[in-house]
């Protein structure tokens, strides 16, 4: 039977957990009330209203049998007002939307996948699937980015990521505890040695950052059909309608969040046009 229900109403969901990744970031378990499950996909965000205060999207950063996981950092308005927010709290959701990471494309591949900041935020569903179906997929590097070390997302899964997976990290500005590597998320490059022919390279993060890392790719020799990258922009109503995300004719929130290189390599080239 099909679907009648009015896409811009939100449906009820339950806070049933949280817990704070950083001084400023929090992961949210969310739970519909009606226990319909949530059918997403690695890489596709919801619309979250808190009532009263306004409705934001966000990527999805986690995906279970009944329940999906948000990681939200505290910037405006919404998300103040989620972070006041606690356990058996209601809020409203809408999606999911968009298109995620090509999953079919990865499969046999070679992986790396490169996160700056809460970037990361998108990519743990698609970890979590990879080190699931670990077979499928052949050497796997993820290079992450933040800006301090307490800034920096998922501090005891990395730990767990890097048994299935090549993990290397590094940060802006280190404190008296760190130990690892010093500079932006390209200086791990160097850690890595990269088959273009045979890797599909996927990136998230600021938009400075993915213009660096494109450019650093394609001096690798990656072609614009193995890069793939999940691009953060004003979105509204996550399904086409208001124009909010259009960026030279095309929806983010439809035709993305995320894009081959190819298709956006007129504006991924030119970071004002995407900040």
């Amino acid at each position: 039977m099909k679907d009648l229900r009015n896409p811009y109403i939100p449906k009820l969901a339950k806070i049933m957990e949280y817990r704070d990744e950083t001084p400023d970031t929090r992961t949210f378990k969310i739970k519909l009330i009606d226990n319909e499950k949530i059918q997403a996909q690695p890489g596709q965000f919801i619309e979250l209203m808190v009532f009263g205060y306004g409705e934001a999207p966000f990527s999805i950063s986690g995906i279970g049998n009944d329940l999906i996981e948000l990681t939200i950092r505290r910037v405006g308005t919404v998300t103040s007002a989620l972070f006041n927010l606690t356990k058996n709290d209601l809020i409203g959701i809408r999606g999911p939307f968009g298109k995620g990471w090509p999953l079919d494309h990865l499969i046999n591949n070679d992986v790396i996948i490169i996160a700056g900041g809460i970037g990361l935020a998108p990519f743990r569903p698609l970890i979590h699937f990879i080190i699931n179906n670990r077979g499928r997929f052949g050497r796997v590097e993820l290079l992450y980015g933040a800006r301090t070390p307490k800034d920096m997302l998922y501090k005891n899964e990395l730990f767990e990521w890097g048994k299935s997976i090549n993990v290397h990290l590094t940060v802006d500005h280190p404190d008296e505890s760190w130990r690892g590597r010093v500079g932006v998320v390209t200086v791990l490059f160097d850690e890595v040695d990269l088959d273009p022919d045979k890797t599909i390279a996927l990136q998230c993060g600021p938009p400075i950052m993915m213009h660096f890392v494109s450019k650093k790719l394609r001096e690798l020799g990656f072609t614009g059909d193995r890069i793939y990258l999940s691009l953060e922009r004003l979105m509204k109503c996550g399904m086409g309608m208001c124009g909010k995300c259009t960026i030279s004719g095309m929806y983010v929130c439809l035709d993305g969040p995320v894009f081959s290189y190819d298709e956006i390599r007129g504006f991924i080239e030119h970071v004002p046009e995407i900040g």
